[in-house]
């Protein structure tokens, strides 16, 4: 195992392959930690059966495991643009998996920040499936860009988390720049750059962009890259700014954040995939048949009453773990 410099570097021969062999060469600490699941406290779940033709350990009820992604099967995550065409229409037909072009997720964002700063074409210029980066500096009235960076921001269903960070074309599969990024991960760091000029500054403005941005994401393949993606946003704009890489600290920092911020749920329920016990023997009747429990949430579709693992995020400024479910509005509780 290489240990982390200054001086390290990232391959980046293939930007569409996930960089698992990467991410272990340069510390192993670093992939375990975005494979963990902060509320079990193991690693993320496969939750797709995609993988099964590699064996034992890769069923969808397993964790994913370092030496199961890594070595000779360093490449067998991809993004969707690199997945095949049966594995997309698998996907599609038993998650819903969708595809969201980066233009798409670019209108939505601006629509967001349209009412956020109560004017349009802050970011960019809208140009048919394309856009203009504006190449003025954020002008901020009524709210600062403090206010911009503290705003809090969820990714449902992230998926790769195209919305969050734009490091690739999601259509073309083609790098993107730096300044021509588009998501919320990205307008925020492009606010701390035209607004800071120490390191140090930076950083500490960095970290709390990444404290406040989230998303949930059901497959563990898909999560994976997203935390990725998250990582590495975070080294390509330090290496902008600053000519060399981030130290190992300060990777480990985001990764933790990422880990904690990025999480795996069942979005309808709340709760881990597929940890509602609904076949559990308990005993045998007085007429000899078998009693199984049953999950009430599950049965009545009630989210408060699953038997299951409830998923816990965090509130980095209360800095207090919560459960996922207590920010949900009473309305849908009901």
């Amino acid at each position: 195992m290489v240990k982390l410099t200054n001086k390290s570097t990232i391959n980046k021969e293939d930007q569409l392959v996930v960089l698992e062999n990467n991410l272990y060469k340069l510390n192993e600490d670093i992939l375990k930690i975005l494979l963990i699941d902060r509320t079990t406290n193991k690693n993320i779940l496969w939750c797709t059966d995609n993988y099964t033709k590699y064996g034992v350990g890769y069923n969808s009820n397993n964790t994913i495991e370092i030496n199961s992604i890594t070595g000779k099967r360093g490449k067998i995550i991809r993004p969707r643009i690199k997945k095949s065409n049966i594995e997309k229409k698998k996907r599609i037909k038993e998650k819903a998996e969708v595809f969201t072009p980066s233009w798409t997720c670019n209108h939505q964002n601006n629509l967001i920040d349209n009412q956020w700063f109560g004017e349009n074409n802050v970011f960019n210029y809208e140009n048919n499936e394309t856009w203009n980066i504006n190449p003025n500096k954020i002008k901020f009235k009524d709210k600062s860009w403090k206010d911009y960076v503290l705003d809090l921001r969820i990714e449902i269903t992230c998926g790769e988390a195209p919305y969050v960070v734009s490091r690739y074309d999601t259509v073309t599969g083609e790098d993107i720049e730096t300044r021509n990024r588009i998501g919320i991960i990205d307008r925020k760091i492009r606010v701390i750059n035209e607004n800071t000029s120490e390191l140090d500054d930076w950083y500490k403005w960095v970290i709390k962009a990444y404290q406040s941005v989230y998303g949930y994401e059901w497959q563990g393949d898909s999560l994976l890259i997203a935390r990725e993606n998250l990582l590495y946003t975070f080294i390509d704009y330090y290496r902008d700014r600053f000519n060399e890489m981030p130290s190992f600290d300060k990777i480990k920092e985001i990764s933790e954040i990422i880990s904690w911020n990025f999480w795996q749920m069942d979005g309808i329920k709340g709760v881990i995939p597929n940890s509602c016990d609904n076949e559990k023997f308990i005993q045998y009747d007085l007429f000899g048949e078998a009693v199984t429990t049953k999950c009430y949430g599950c049965e009545h579709q009630k989210i408060k009453e699953h038997n299951g693992t409830y998923c816990k995020i965090k509130n980095w400024q209360k800095n207090k773990t919560i459960k996922f479910i207590d920010l949900l509005p009473k309305e849908v509780l009901l």
